[in-house]
């Protein structure tokens, strides 16, 4: 099975530039599945359903989210009407939304995906997301009721992020890093088969502060004072995410690549996908 993920999309330009490719990286890479995080796409706060309705049309089978999930108030509303979309599953019980699913790749295979949220200088903190994983796994696990499972670790600290990428290794095809924005170089297969990365990117401007025009952040770096809003940085948009090729006898991962196209990052096409 070939899965793609798209690390967190910011803005206006982030989000058109994934509209826009997506449909073409479907038909041109034969992929049976892919995954966005839609956390940052109205402009760098949280997402609308029009912007989500949006993303599924384009070609992405779910949308995830993180700590900015409800930056934008009708997520809460809409959270629950749609199971394509999901919030991190270790929210507390009763919380709008879904944090997982179980959902069918193109190849007909059952793909379980499951937003999670870190802890490690996260705001706000939730339940634990190691015994949520847990949870998750135990009532679907690998090769019986999925033929593969992506998790969505959506974390600040490298630390927290490889540690529960091994705490889930073997039983999940493929652990993905957001949130902060900028894509990792440790993407690996872990011992015990599964697909691992730090941080996928972003799709978004780069000539930027993490997705975010410059001038705001540098000024509070300088003068410890804000002057205005973050504002999305409106600049050309680089997509970037992760291609996983997935066994279907084992659900694990055999290859893992990065994925990037646009301006500023070198780009690159997983070269078992050429």
């Amino acid at each position: 099975m070939r899965l793609l993920f798209l690390g967190d999309m910011v803005g206006k330009t982030g989000r058109t530039a994934v509209w826009n490719r997506l449909p073409g990286l479907i038909s041109d890479l034969k992929l049976d599945f892919v995954v966005v995080n839609g956390e940052n796409a109205a402009g760098g706060f949280g997402i609308t359903e029009d912007i989500f309705l949006e993303t599924i049309n384009a070609g992405a089978d779910v949308v995830t989210t993180g700590n900015h999930v409800w930056d934008q108030k009708e997520a809460v509303a809409f959270a629950g009407r749609h199971d394509q979309f999901l919030r991190p599953a270790n929210y507390p019980q009763g919380t709008p939304g879904r944090g997982s699913g179980l959902f069918y790749a193109r190849n007909g295979a059952r793909v379980l995906v499951a937003n999670v949220m870190g802890r490690v200088f996260m705001h706000p903190e939730l339940d634990d997301p190691f015994k949520s994983a847990e949870t998750i796994l135990d009532a679907c696990p690998l090769k019986e009721q999925a033929d593969a499972i992506i998790f969505d670790f959506h974390a600040e600290a490298t630390s927290e992020k490889q540690c529960f990428g091994h705490f889930v290794d073997g039983r999940a095809s493929f652990v993905v890093g957001t949130h902060t924005h900028v894509p990792t170089a440790d993407h690996q297969i872990l011992n015990g088969g599964t697909a691992y990365i730090s941080d996928a990117g972003m799709c978004g401007d780069y000539d930027s502060s993490l997705g975010m025009d410059k001038e705001e952040p540098l000024n509070r770096f300088i003068s410890k004072m804000p002057k205005g809003r973050m504002e999305a940085a409106t600049g050309p948009a680089t997509i970037c995410g992760v291609g996983v090729e997935i066994s279907d006898a084992t659900g694990l991962a055999e290859k893992i690549a990065p994925l990037r196209l646009g301006p500023r990052l070198a780009e690159t096409i997983p070269e078992f996908w050429r």
